[in-house]
């Protein structure tokens, strides 16, 4: 499996590769992709096909439908190779927050999967069982050198956690942890237990 990240796409020749009568001449990305699988029928994630550059936004649709369409990606052409090139073996897998900046057309060749957001009760579990104990690791704690105590956590989720994932919830989260690790080195404690009544001085 590879990954082809879409965030700040900015020209169709990303995908499709520039000529080698180009001074930047060079595969393009799913080439790419294929080299670094070194496989011909991989699966390929399309990563956050909503978030390319408007200006470029339809010459990057109009490469992505070739790439989906089985009646099409059988002979993909990338410019550097400049020969038809079978991807009919591929298994593209496309993600996206947000399906309105996303061509009709391509949409017409997709399968869509929607993935409701996380409730609470599941940020939360994540947040204490993964991620909190991911960030003391890191930073060269032990569980013994900070504790959340349990009342906490709805108000660590929300009113900061409003995104539909865990990011904001892991930003604050690191953030707390990097702020007790700052006070142990810097001598003011060796155990911290983060509650309602401190939390804004680690926020």
């Amino acid at each position: 499996m590879v990954r082809i990240p879409f965030g700040g796409l900015s020209s169709a020749l990303d995908l499709r590769g520039q000529a080698k009568t180009s001074t930047e001449a060079e595969p393009g990305m799913i080439i790419k992709a294929l080299r670094r699988a070194q496989v011909k029928n991989p699966v390929i994630l399309l990563d956050e096909l909503d978030r390319v550059t408007p200006e470029a936004r339809a010459a990057i649709m109009g490469v992505l439908i070739e790439l989906l369409d089985p009646g099409q990606n059988s002979n993909f052409t990338d410019y550097f190779i400049d020969y038809p090139f079978d991807l009919s073996q591929v298994l593209f897998v496309a993600t996206a927050n947000n399906t309105n900046n996303i061509s009709t057309a391509v949409m017409d060749r997709l399968e869509v999967i929607n993935m409701p957001s996380y409730t609470d009760e599941e940020k939360i579990a994540i947040a204490k069982n993964y991620v909190f104990p991911r960030y003391v690791k890191e930073v060269g704690l032990s569980p013994e050198n900070i504790k959340i105590d349990d009342n906490l956590w709805p108000k660590l989720t929300r009113p900061l956690g409003f995104d539909a994932g865990i990011r904001s919830l892991e930003r604050t989260i690191e953030g707390v942890v990097r702020k007790v690790a700052l006070k142990i080195v810097s001598g003011q404690g060796t155990t911290f237990v983060i509650n309602e009544a401190n939390v804004k001085e680690y926020l």
